[in-house]
C-alpha cells in the first residue's frame, strides 16, 4: 500500500507531458521504481541548477547524462574538463557488466551507445583545440582583480586605470599593455594625467606591476590577447541538428584553478552582455556547466560576488541556464544559491562535527517530504544515486526524491588520443584562433607618445642685441649703456649683473652733466664749481684734516656733544 501511494505521489508530480530531461528512476527503501521516471521540463533548464556531492559520488556522470540529452534536444552545451574524462562524450560507450546492470535496473529498453558532436577548447598556447583568449579590456577590472588577487584598494586603482585607458582610447589587449599603462601612469608624464582621477600611489602601482609580472611568468599571458574568442561560437549546432558540446580542456591547469574558473566567469559575463533578451523559451539557447565552482567563490570580495549574483539572476532571460558543480552546497554563497531552482545532490560524507552541521543545513534546503529522512539519505546515497528536486512546468519545486541516475550513452572515460586529434583537426573554428595577433595597442601608443615627448628639444630665446657703449640718453645727452647681459654700466667691458645682485641705481643728472664735453669757449661752470667746493668743505675727510691742523697750532676745536651726553651731565 505504501509503495502504491509512493508511486502515485512521485509519479504524478513528475508525470508531466512535455519535452524533458530525464535523471533516472525513483528509489525508496530497497526498491527501484522504473515506472516512476524522475524528470525536469526542458523549458525549465534555464532556471539554473546545482550539482553537488563528495568526490567519487557520480557528479561527472550526471553532467554527461544531462549534456547528452540537451544536445539531442538541439541545445548547445559548455562545460570544462578538469580530469580529462569528459572528453569521452566524443565516443560511444563501451558496455560492461556494471553498465548493463544499471540499464536493466532502470528498464532502459531503448538504451544504445552514442557519440556526440564535440568542440575542444584550450586556454594554453600550443594546447589541443581552439584557443580561447580574452582582451584585458573585455575581461574587466573586477575579474582581473580576482586573478591578480588584489585587495579592494588595489582593485579600485585598477578600475581607474581602465577608466583612463577608455578615456584616452588606449586598447588594453594583453598583460603587457596593462603593465605599460601602469608604468606610464606611475611616471612623471602620467601622474599629471591621473590627477583628475584621484592619482595612484607609487607603492600601490608597484605592487600591481609585480603581480602582473608574476602572472606573466606563470604563462598566463597566453590567456589574454587577440583574436578574442567569439562567444557566439558556443551557440552552434551540428549538421544533424544536435547541439554542439564545447569542452574546455583544463586538465593541465590544475595548479592554477582560480585562473580558469575566473576565465569561465568571463565567458558567462560575455554571454550576458552579448545575447539579446528572449524571455521564456521552449528550450535554452545554451546550458553552461560551471565545474569546481568553489574555486570561483574562494576569497571573492563583495564586488565580485555581486557580479556573479547579477549574472545568475538576469542571464535566464537571455535563454542561458547555469549549473554550478561543486562538493557542498555551502561552497555557493546564499544569494547565488537562492537563484538555483534545480538540484541534484549526490552523497555527502560526515567525518567531523562540522560535516554533521553541513549535512543538517543542506537537508533543510530541500522541499519538505514525508517519504524520506533527507539528512539520513544524504549520507547513505550510493554511487550514481542522488536526491533530486526540480521545477515543475508551473515553476513550483517538485517533491524531493531519491533517484537512481541513468548511465551515459557516451564513453565514461577519456577519449583515445588519436580520436581527440582527429576531432581537433576537423574543427571549423580552431584555425580562426590559432595564431596570436599583436595589434597597435596601449603599449605601442604610449611608447610613441613618450618618444615624441623626448624628441621635443628646448629652444632658448635669442640673445639681446649688444648696444654701443656710447649712446644718447632720453634728454639727448651721451651716456654709458648697460653691458650686454644687463650689467651695471661703467663703459665697454663692464661685467654682467649676477642673479643675486640688486639692479643698479639710475645714473644721476649731475653725473650726466659731468660727462658732458667741455664747452668750446673754455669757460668755467661757476655753479658746478660752487657745489663741488661745498661738498669738499663738508666732507668728513676735510673735517679730519682741519682738526689735525688746529692740533698742531695748540688750538682744540670745539667738539659737538650729543643730547644724550648733556643730559647725563645734568644729573
Amino acid at each position: 500500500m505504501a509503495s502504491k501511494a509512493f508511486e502515485t505521489l512521485i509519479g504524478g508530480a513528475y508525470g508531466f507531458e512535455e519535452p524533458d530531461l530525464e535523471f533516472g528512476a525513483a528509489f525508496l527503501g530497497e526498491d527501484t521504481y522504473p515506472a516512476v521516471r524522475v524528470r525536469m521540463p526542458l523549458r525549465m533548464a534555464n532556471r539554473h541548477g546545482l550539482v553537488a556531492g563528495a568526490t567519487g559520488t557520480g557528479k561527472t556522470k550526471t553532467l554527461q547524462v544531462l549534456t547528452e540529452q540537451l544536445s539531442d534536444a538541439g541545445v548547445p552545451v559548455f562545460l570544462c574538463d578538469i580530469k580529462g574524462d569528459i572528453s569521452g562524450l566524443a565516443a560511444p560507450a563501451k558496455p560492461d557488466d556494471r553498465l548493463n546492470a544499471r540499464v536493466a535496473q532502470l528498464g532502459m529498453v531503448d538504451y544504445a551507445p552514442r557519440a556526440y558532436p564535440v568542440e575542444f577548447l584550450t586556454l594554453n598556447r600550443g594546447g589541443r583545440g581552439a584557443r580561447v583568449r580574452a582582451t584585458v579590456s573585455s575581461f574587466g577590472p573586477i575579474l582581473l582583480a580576482k586573478v591578480l588577487e588584489l585587495n579592494e584598494t588595489q582593485q579600485s586603482v585598477l578600475a581607474l586605470v581602465f577608466k583612463y585607458a577608455d578615456d584616452q582610447r588606449l586598447p588594453l589587449v594583453d598583460l603587457s599593455d596593462l603593465r605599460a599603462t601602469l608604468n606610464y601612469l606611475n611616471g612623471d608624464e602620467g601622474k599629471a594625467a591621473m590627477a583628475e582621477y584621484g592619482g595612484i600611489a607609487t607603492a600601490t602601482a608597484g605592487v600591481m606591476i609585480r603581480k602582473i609580472v608574476e602572472l606573466e611568468q606563470q604563462g598566463a599571458d597566453a590567456f589574454f590577447g587577440d583574436p578574442e574568442f567569439d562567444i557566439h561560437d558556443l551557440l552552434r549546432t551540428a549538421p544533424d541538428g544536435r547541439g554542439m558540446v564545447s569542452i574546455l580542456e583544463v586538465a593541465d591547469m590544475q595548479d592554477r584553478p582560480k585562473l580558469f574558473s575566473t576565465f569561465m566567469m568571463w565567458m558567462l559575463s560575455e554571454l550576458y552582455h552579448t545575447l539579446p533578451e528572449v524571455g521564456d523559451v521552449d528550450k535554452p539557447k545554451l546550458v553552461f556547466f560551471f565545474d569546481e565552482a568553489h574555486l570561483l567563490f574562494d576569497d571573492a570580495n563583495e564586488t565580485f560576488l555581486d557580479q556573479i549574483e547579477l549574472v545568475a539572476r538576469l542571464i535566464r532571460s537571455k535563454g542561458v541556464g547555469v549549473y554550478f558543480v561543486t562538493q557542498s552546497p555551502q561552497d555557493v554563497p546564499p544569494k547565488v544559491l537562492s537563484q538555483l531552482g534545480n538540484r541534484v545532490q549526490h552523497a555527502l560524507r560526515a567525518f567531523t562535527p562540522d560535516d554533521q552541521k553541513m549535512i543538517q543545513a543542506t537537508a533543510r534546503t530541500f522541499p519538505i517530504t514525508d517519504q524520506y529522512d533527507v539528512a539520513r539519505e544524504l549520507v547513505s546515497l550510493g554511487i550514481g544515486e542522488a536526491l533530486v528536486t526540480a521545477l515543475s512546468p508551473r515553476g513550483v519545486p517538485l517533491p524531493t526524491v531519491h533517484c537512481v541516475m541513468r548511465p551515459p550513452r557516451s564513453l565514461m572515460a577519456p577519449v583515445d588520443p588519436a580520436a581527440f586529434d582527429a576531432i581537433v583537426s576537423a574543427s571549423d573554428i580552431a584555425g580562426d584562433y590559432a595564431a596570436d595577433v599583436d595589434p597597435n595597442s596601449a603599449k605601442e601608443m604610449l611608447a610613441a607618445r613618450i618618444k615624441a615627448a623626448s624628441q621635443q628639444t628646448w629652444t632658448p630665446p635669442p640673445p639681446a642685441a649688444t648696444p654701443e657703449p656710447w649712446q644718447t640718453g632720453p634728454d639727448g645727452t651721451p651716456t654709458w649703456d648697460a653691458g650686454p647681459a644687463g650689467g651695471s654700466g661703467g663703459g665697454p667691458g663692464a661685467r654682467g649683473r649676477e642673479p643675486w645682485e640688486a639692479p643698479p641705481e639710475p645714473a644721476r643728472t649731475s653725473r650726466s652733466r659731468r660727462a658732458q664735453p667741455p664747452p668750446d669757449d673754455g669757460g668755467v661752470d661757476l655753479e658746478e664749481a660752487a657745489k663741488m667746493g661745498t661738498r669738499i668743505l663738508t666732507s668728513s675727510t676735510t673735517n679730519t684734516l682741519l682738526r689735525g691742523i688746529f692740533g698742531v697750532l695748540g688750538v682744540t676745536p670745539p667738539r659737538r656733544t650729543s643730547t644724550r651726553r648733556r643730559r647725563r651731565r645734568s644729573y
